[in-house]
């Protein structure tokens, strides 16, 4: 049977979304570190699963993909001192990578989600992955715009130009996927998806389905620097 997301871990999140203190946080390490463990068995049972369609899971290890928990403060107005959530980044190059990954979002109160795509390329990757969309127009769109992909992932999302990206008409048959600065398909997950026994495969089907995105969106980027 494929490893499953405990309902302590999840009930841990929903306790530190609402005691959001070091104070609490230092009481409940013991529950933090159980938690934390939970997420990275999952990731690591995934990352095998992973293997036989997605070759940058090869070497991957869940401890390596996971984010910290502690947010960074110093620039922020929200001064809470930990994330409510556990995100790992699976991706070349690891979870600080710039390339298109898959993202597994983990949070209380029906706020999980899988995700992939690229988010918030370098000005050169950006550029790289506008103009394939232009040239490739109808590869893009059968990928995204295909029944399968759809029924996990409806829409792309990701910040977007207020404006027609330089060097590009407005009445480009591409413009609604030019505007866009982050290339990301995200699908919501209830508690009871993720505490069920499916879930792994779920994640998987999902991380599937998105592959062909991914794909694409890198195939440009091997390009860059050369």
């Amino acid at each position: 049977m494929a490893r499953t997301i405990d309902s302590s871990t999840l009930s841990f999140l929903k306790e530190l979304a609402e005691h959001n203190t070091r104070e609490w946080f230092a009481e409940h390490k013991a529950s933090y570190d159980l938690a934390r463990k939970n997420y990275i068995d999952f990731l690591e049972e995934l990352l095998t699963a992973m293997q036989a369609f997605e070759p940058i899971a090869y070497g991957q290890k869940g401890k390596d993909l996971v984010f910290r928990i502690y947010r960074d403060v110093r620039f922020s107005n929200d001064k809470r001192p930990y994330k409510d959530h556990f995100g790992a980044y699976i991706a070349d190059g690891g979870r600080k990578s710039t390339k298109p990954g898959y993202y597994l979002h983990l949070s209380a109160n029906n706020r999980s989600f899988v995700a992939g795509g690229l988010w918030m390329p370098p000005a050169d990757d950006l550029k790289a992955v506008r103009q394939e969309i232009d040239y490739n127009l109808e590869t893009f769109k059968d990928i995204v715009e295909s029944n399968s992909f759809r029924n996990y992932f409806p829409e792309l999302s990701g910040e977007q130009l207020k404006t027609t990206p330089k060097g590009y008409d407005k009445d480009n048959p591409a413009i609604q996927y030019l505007r866009f600065k982050s290339w990301n398909a995200v699908k919501p997950l209830s508690d009871k998806e993720v505490l069920s026994h499916d879930f792994m495969e779920l994640v998987l089907d999902a991380f599937k389905t998105v592959k062909p995105l991914n794909d694409f969106l890198l195939q440009p980027l091997l390009d860059v620097g050369k």
